[in-house]
């Protein structure tokens, strides 16, 4: 097989690459990196190459100059693309368009401890990415129409929408780890083997519930619930924990940094150093704490990436690299995202159960058939089929239905460059602010995103 890697220089390609060298059906492909940091990229590769040689995998490793040529008689193409432009940061999230993006965020009172998934710094990284993703469905369409494209990049239902709407691509799925985690979450608390437990739930990318939880035959969620009150709640969980008990539903993806942005409990926040729950001791806060108490700016962000010595940049990359040793077995669809295998059932029209991102098309019977969900799903030659799930309770019908429009409008106007949308979707958002306020909000932020929202600048341009 050949598989195409795009934005293949970054740390997340890490996992795949150890994952496609442990898998024996892999062994013998050829895989195709292509990034706007190249340099990045020939690490990447040479990484592959190590993990290739120590399991025999002969798998065949490059660097390709264009996207053309990355894509070019491809049969599979994973991307993970934050659109944060080429920067001396170690990644989206500490780039300085995005750390801006939250900076700005937090002097009109929107407090965002991640901001990837909702709320206007995830709703910005949407409108840079989509016209990449965009390109990336023209360029697969034109030169490897029969190849299934693998997203793992964030908004993850944003991005996988965008390009089941708009791509023309036989095949759209958004990979990620949030179920998987929380799953391996329960099994710990139970203290049984995360394979045996039957589980259903029901949610979009970063926030689900358990809805049916079952083990040996038998319904475990009394069990369950019981064993939660004795044991000490992870700092880290304690806002999903707590929901949980009023919800009388387990939230899948423990993290309370996630699962914040789907509530409104940071709006209007006098001290950013005091966030509920354990926030503040979250890496992710960790992060921006300079940006919420003002003693950080959007020009010296600017300037300390500018001055990041790429030579010593690369040389510590290369060097982080080099010390990753591959994991003992490939990643299954419980411990892990799985990549390899994903692929390889595909690729063999194998029928397999995987945890996807893809269309509901009737899984969820009381939530929109386009809406992407994070679900279970079933391979074949064609890509992957979700599994009915039941309905979703009212009170999670609720928000996510809400959560549901918003990425659809954010669709919308990163498509169209309409900036009346993305005011709407500002409004639906939990972290809403009045009209004039958000409007003066958006106008800092296109300006800190100048040059990286295409459609809304053509549009612009053309006004003048």
């Amino acid at each position: 097989m050949k598989i195409a890697c795009l934005g293949g220089g970054g740390l997340y390609f890490v996992r795949p690459v150890a994952d496609f060298a442990l898998c024996e059906e892999m062994h013998g492909s050829t895989i195709v990196l292509y990034d706007i940091d190249r340099d990045r990229a020939e690490l990447i590769a040479k990484m592959g190459r190590r993990f290739s040689r120590t399991t025999g995998a002969g798998l065949r490793f490059r660097v390709a100059e264009t996207l053309r040529e990355a894509v070019d008689g491809c049969d599979f193409v994973l991307t993970s693309i934050g659109g944060a432009g080429a920067s001396g940061a170690a990644g989206y999230y500490d780039s300085p368009v995005h750390l801006g993006d939250k900076l700005i965020c937090a002097r009109h009172g929107i407090q965002q401890v991640v901001g990837d998934t909702a709320g206007p710094a995830a709703m910005m990284a949407a409108f840079r990415s989509i016209p990449i993703h965009l390109e990336i469905c023209r360029a697969v369409s034109k030169y490897s129409p029969e190849a299934v494209v693998l997203n793992h990049a964030n908004p993850m239902a944003v991005l996988c929408r965008a390009m089941i709407k708009y791509g023309d691509v036989q095949s759209v799925i958004g990979i990620c780890h949030g179920v998987q985690n929380g799953i391996m979450n329960v099994a710990r608390i139970l203290d049984v083997p995360p394979e045996e437990l039957e589980t259903v739930w029901i949610g979009t990318n970063h926030y689900h519930w358990i809805t049916r939880l079952r083990h040996q035959g038998k319904d475990i969620m009394p069990r369950f619930r019981k064993r939660v009150r004795e044991v000490k709640c992870d700092p880290s969980h304690q806002m999903c924990t707590e929901l949980s008990d009023v919800y009388e539903h387990w939230i899948v993806y423990p993290e309370d940094d996630h699962t914040i942005e789907f509530y409104p409990y940071l709006s209007g926040l006098d001290r950013p150093d005091r966030l509920p729950f354990a926030l503040n001791d979250n890496t992710f806060s960790k992060r921006v704490q300079g940006l919420w108490d003002g003693s950080e700016t959007l020009e010296a962000l600017r300037q300390k990436d500018q001055a990041t010595d790429r030579s010593q940049m690369l040389k510590a990359y290369a060097k982080k690299l080099s010390k990753i040793q591959l994991p003992e077995e490939a990643e299954s669809s419980i411990t892990g995202e799985g990549t390899a295998r994903l692929i390889t059932d595909i690729a063999a029209g194998r029928r397999a159960v995987h945890i996807c991102n893809v269309p509901n098309q009737g899984a969820v019977a009381n939530l929109p058939a386009e809406a992407v969900l994070e679900v279970e799903a079933v391979t074949d030659s064609a890509g992957v089929r979700p599994i009915w799930a039941g309905e979703a309770p009212l009170a999670l019908e609720a928000l996510l239905r809400k959560r549901i429009a918003w990425q659809e409008i954010v669709v919308d106007a990163a498509v169209t460059g309409n900036r009346k949308l993305a005011l709407q979707a500002m409004q639906i958002d939990e972290g809403a602010i009045p009209p004039r306020a958000a409007d003066k909000l958006l106008r800092e932020l296109f300006a800190n995103n100048k040059g990286k929202l295409p459609t809304f600048e053509k549009k612009s341009g053309k006004k003048r």
